[in-house]
């Protein structure tokens, strides 16, 4: 089956990421390929996996098996959307910014009554138990001997990484009269998880604290007595920057967010969030929250919580509310929960902001590989993708932190959500913020490590190994949407073939665990109790809702109108000064950067002894971080210019 988690995005500075979780896309809505079905059946385009192959093949499923899917609706006019969507979104547009309200959109390319109600009966009438219904899909149960009659596909068991998953042999169809109801179905190729119900939410996770020594801002503090890298002493890593230094870095000035709405997805809910944020919020100098700022939507019940390891989902919900109120802290904030890190589950949180226009702004924080990705759960997503633009909802997502995935799959391969064409894939820089808050330089994340010889006198296999750096790269299944056209290079966009596809990320912004951000969440401290406390964080999980919260500012700056899906805007202020080209070497071709951190061994005190390393800085796997657009840092950071190009139309000077 496809990986239907998704990996949240957070690397904490000690190491590596945490337990993860996904999602998928494509531009537009899925073409019939050469797939194919008999007459009378239109074919579901690319049900069948490419891993359920004949030598994997393990044998027909069982008649009397159990499955579980979801037929995601066509809804009304699935072209015209797709048209709207990219007209409202293109500043060139004569529609451009004229948004639908969210009852507009629904009426105009909804699913209708009728649909649903057509498409409900079809099930039923081959022997499979409706659900459950909405705007946006019909699930359904039953046996697979009926989902094999319905579409019209034998089901089979396939090995696929040591394990033994389902996936139709053949690709799916359904009948021609419904082909202009159905868009997608899910769950035929799906691994038989079972879900169980009434799932209480785990505690806190065990608690991480930073040892230093600490730089207060990025060099001002220098490990003269260490080894030398790269021809000199290299500075301790910052104890984690704060909303003063991430607002003077990006250009924040007088703009504050205020009348702006941000949402915010990922799984399950952190039970102390109000708590944490507001005392986040006292102890680092943000602005404190009114009342009413900080809201959640949450589903009634929660499911797979051990097996998505919800608890490692609390930190990344505080540290993307900190974040985004640390960058806009007039900005509204909504926190919608999904039920489980599973696809179904964050397609739900994400249809909840459009169904009820919750917020401006999206900003997302998880995602998978592309190998894993497959065309229905893609349609789906874009689906809400398109709906969001034409209600003026940009949607945010982070572009990974494992460079070019080589060293986690073995495959060079970009991340998706983040490679649809109708979202912002935001990459990650580290970040240098000099004395008085000052920017100083970026370059692309990308981590080497090499830790401190016994001795004291070198760096163990210096540079070191890689360990981590921003997503990025060339999609294998979404072509080259219109916005990057004459930006993107050849030798990135046809990376893959002769076709121009399209590219990640689009704009970056902060993500170095070594410069990465101070959060403050509660934990479960060594002997059991709870307790609030602080640690140094980064990942393209920072990036996103830094960007989301610099978006907020933009918008505000806007007179307050929404900015919808926001790339053809970002792409058409590429090579000006709204920027910051960010390179590998910004302080000269010769000049290679490192900082040193130091971290208790045991995550908690020095009771176990310090573990000293030294972090080379922009070195991402195969990726480049160069002049102009780059598969790194996209277009580049917002520098002190962006906020206030979006108060009149944007003329290139």
């Amino acid at each position: 089956m496809r990986s239907s988690r998704a990996r949240s995005r957070a690397v904490l500075s000690m190491a590596a990421t945490l337990p993860l979780l996904a999602g998928a896309l494509a531009l537009g809505i899925p073409n019939a390929s050469a797939d194919s079905a008999p007459g009378g059946r239109d074919a579901l385009q690319g049900t069948k996996p490419a891993w359920a192959t004949a030598g994997a093949d393990l044998g027909a499923t069982s008649d009397s098996g159990k499955v579980s899917v979801r037929v995601h609706l066509a809804g009304r006019d699935a072209k015209g959307l797709a048209a709207y969507a990219a007209a409202v979104s293109d500043p060139q547009s004569a529609s451009y910014r004229k948004f639908l309200s969210a009852d507009q959109a629904q009426a105009r390319f909804g699913a209708t009554q009728q649909q649903i109600d057509r498409v409900g009966r079809w099930l039923s009438s081959n022997g499979l138990t409706v659900t459950g219904s909405n705007r946006h899909y019909v699930s359904a149960t039953g046996e697979v001997a009926a989902a094999e009659k319905a579409f019209g596909t034998q089901l089979r068991n396939y090995r696929k990484g040591g394990r033994t998953y389902r996936a139709p042999a053949s690709t799916a169809s359904v009948p021609a009269a419904l082909s202009d109801a159905v868009l997608a179905v899910s769950g035929l190729d799906n691994a038989p998880h079972k879900s169980s119900h009434d799932e209480a939410l785990p505690p806190p996770d065990a608690v991480f604290r930073n040892s230093g020594p600490f730089s207060t801002y990025y060099g001002s503090k220098t490990a003269s007595s260490l080894p030398s890298a790269y021809g000199t002493k290299a500075p301790y890593a910052v104890k984690g920057y704060t909303g003063k230094q991430l607002r003077a870095a990006y250009g924040a000035g007088r703009w504050t967010g205020k009348g702006v709405t941000v949402a915010i997805t990922d799984a399950y809910a952190s039970p102390t969030i109000a708590k944490d944020a507001a005392e986040y919020a006292k102890r680092n100098g943000d602005a404190p929250y009114r009342r009413g700022q900080l809201t959640q939507v949450l589903p009634d019940d929660y499911t797979r919580t051990e097996e998505c390891g919800a608890s490692g989902w609390y930190g990344e919900e505080t540290l993307d509310v900190e974040a985004v109120h640390a960058v806009a802290p007039a900005a509204d904030i909504v926190y919608v929960g999904g039920a489980s890190c599973y696809d179904a589950d964050l397609l739900d949180s994400l249809n909840k902001v459009v169904d009820h226009r919750l917020a401006d702004i999206v900003s997302n924080s998880w995602g998978d590989v592309e190998a894993n990705e497959t065309p229905d759960v893609a349609a789906a997503y874009d689906q809400v993708f398109m709906m969001g633009a034409i209600e003026g909802i940009g949607f945010y997502f982070s572009s990974g932190d494992d460079g070019d995935n080589v060293a986690s799959t073995g495959t060079k391969q970009i991340d998706v959500p983040s490679n649809s064409a109708w979202v912002t894939s935001v990459g990650g820089t580290a970040l240098a913020v000099g004395k008085h808050d000052k920017y100083q330089w970026e370059t692309g994340w990308g981590t080497l490590k090499s830790s401190l010889s016994e001795d004291g006198k070198s760096w163990d296999g210096f540079p070191g190994a890689y360990t981590s750096g921003a997503g990025g790269g060339t999609s294998s299944s979404v072509k080259q949407p219109f916005y990057q056209r004459g930006v993107v290079p050849d030798s990135l966009a046809r990376a893959n073939g002769k076709q121009r596809m399209r590219t990640a990320p689009d704009i970056a912004a902060v993500a170095d665990p070594n410069t990465g951000f101070l959060v403050g969440q509660t934990q479960t401290l060594p002997d059991g109790s709870l307790g609030y406390d602080e640690y140094r964080i980064g990942g393209t999980s920072l990036a996103a809702p830094v960007i989301a919260g610099v978006q907020a500012l933009a918008q505000q700056a806007g007179h307050g109108r929404p900015l919808g899906f926001a790339n053809p805007a970002i792409y058409a202020r590429y090579g000006s000064k709204a920027y910051h080209d960010v390179t590998d070497h910004p302080l000269g071709p010769n000049r290679d950067l490192a900082v040193v951190r130091v971290d208790y061994a045991n995550g908690v005190d020095a009771a176990d002894g310090l573990l000293t390393s030294l972090r080379g800085l922009g070195k991402d796997a195969s990726l480049k971080a160069v002049r102009g657009y780059d598969d790194v840092t996209g277009v580049g950071t917002p520098a002190a210019g962006y906020v206030n190009s979006y108060r009149f139309p944007f003329r290139r000077h």
